[in-house]
């Protein structure tokens, strides 16, 4: 295959990925705490051309290589619903889940009581805390969340009294860039990654974080992208059609 065709076709490649990770970004503009993703590429050099009028730089054919796809972890804007179960995070942490397959982390602080009295994610999954799931009683009233993650409650009914329910575990990571998206809003730590307590964050009750993508500059995006995909296949069809109509004509031996 022709060179031109190589480089076109990693072109495309890397422009049906990077699609990819903008739908999956306008897909969850509504989606609490979601974190954005985006692509990074860089051109890949290959001393390829082989003839020998190919001379010094002309000699490289320049790729394009997917190189890895990162996080970015800037806060979403924060609304205040006034929901005392809706808590929003200030700072990097997460909060920390159980699901099946072990501990999880989130940003997503829009929570809820399930029918066991847990408090537990949109998703259903326990939050934990200090030390483990929160659980709450059939007569517990007045849920406050402190800045520390701290859950009271005024317990009872005639002769009611504050109490305390747990608090919220709030970790954070070394290198952040390695937790791994596993869907439902949720990350595991990644390999060689391991969570720590943050005792810098600070929960604010009654508000929740919004996603932190812009949908007007990922749908920008996405026409942009497109288009380029477009234009690289119509280039693309031209070389073939050139190609083959040069096959056609070199076979066509006079009689």
């Amino acid at each position: 295959m022709e060179n031109t065709l190589l480089i076109g076709l990693s072109r495309q490649m890397m422009l049906e990925r990077q699609m990819d990770v903008i739908a999956n970004n306008v897909a969850n503009v509504t989606t609490n705490g979601y974190k954005a993703d985006h692509s990074l590429f860089n051109e890949y050099l290959m001393p390829g051309a082989h003839e020998d009028n190919f001379v010094g730089r002309d000699r490289r054919l320049s790729f394009v290589q997917d190189r890895a796809t990162f996080h970015d972890f800037a806060g979403g804007p924060t609304e205040q619903t006034k929901n005392p179960l809706d808590v929003a995070i200030d700072g990097n942490a997460f909060l920390v889940v159980q699901t099946p397959n072990g501990e999880r982390y989130t940003r997503d602080g829009g929570l809820q009581i399930n029918a066991q009295g847990q408090l537990v994610t949109a998703g259903g999954h326990p939050v934990l805390g200090s030390n483990g799931p929160i659980r709450f009683q059939q007569t517990d009233r007045n849920i406050t969340i402190s800045d520390d993650g701290t859950v009271t409650v005024i317990e009872g009914i005639n002769n009611a009294t504050n109490a305390i329910r747990g608090r919220l575990r709030l970790v954070s990571f070394p290198q952040v860039q390695r937790l791994v998206k596993e869907g439902s809003n949720l990350y595991a730590a990644g390999e060689g990654n391991f969570a720590r307590q943050d005792t810098q964050a600070r929960i604010n009750q009654g508000f929740i974080e919004r996603s932190n993508v812009n949908a007007v500059t990922e749908m920008s995006r996405l026409v942009e992208v497109s288009r380029a995909y477009t234009q690289m296949a119509t280039l693309l069809q031209q070389q073939s059609d050139l190609q083959r109509s040069a096959i056609e004509k070199l076979a066509d031996v006079p009689a």
